[in-house]
């Protein structure tokens, strides 16, 4: 058996008006729900969308007063009752990880409702951060009953903890901007495609 790990964490919805997805890693598949506003290329900060696209995974944070972290490969660090996610573009921390209480907008990492208890920093928009193009885009747990993000990708927490242990600094998250149907080719498209040259004669050159 090969010790080599997929490196593409492949995310899909299953329609351009649903929330919910899967993810994908080689032979493994998990449930998973992405932002309320979609899976989009022009994400913006705000706007609840998932951005499409590749990235890598940069650092685990988890709540070691709620979970036992697994063995894993990718840096990691318990959350503290001061840490918070910075989301104002206006901000030289923007998309980062602050000290609150703090003068800019931010995420409170510290929650109550156990979605942050584990997470996975995306390695979106932050090579360095730009403009209003989003932050604090996460792998994080899901609510229970799956409901939409503000723009990361969720999973159950039990998913997530197994999701933990198969990722490493080569993995990228792929989010796909189509489902499956919609990137699929239509029946006869290769064929459409032929079809100006089924007359074509080199005598007309």
């Amino acid at each position: 058996m090969s010790d080599v790990l997929p490196s593409a964490l492949i995310v899909q919805v299953d329609s351009a008006d649903s929330s919910l997805a899967w993810a994908t890693l080689g032979e493994r598949r998990w449930r998973c729900v992405v932002g309320a506003g979609g899976v989009r290329e022009d994400k913006v900060e705000g706007d609840g969308a998932t951005p499409a696209g590749a990235y890598p995974l940069r650092h685990v944070y988890f709540r070691n007063d709620r979970l036992v972290l697994p063995k894993i490969r990718l840096p990691a660090r318990p959350i503290g009752e001061h840490d918070g996610w910075c989301d104002d573009p206006r901000s030289p921390a923007y998309n980062r990880l602050v000290r609150i209480p703090n003068e800019w907008s931010h995420e409170t990492m510290w929650r109550e409702d156990g979605l942050y208890d584990l997470l996975v920093v995306v390695g979106y928009n932050d090579d360095p951060p730009e403009g209003e193009w989003g932050s604090a885009i996460f792998l994080h747990i899901a609510r229970d009953d799956m409901g939409p993000t503000w723009g990361c990708v969720a999973f159950a927490r039990a998913d997530l903890l197994e999701l933990v242990t198969l990722i490493g600094p080569e993995t990228r998250v792929n989010v796909h901007a189509l489902s499956a149907a919609e990137e699929k080719p239509r029946a006869g498209d290769e064929d459409d495609d032929m079809k100006p040259f089924e007359d074509f004669d080199e005598q007309d050159w």
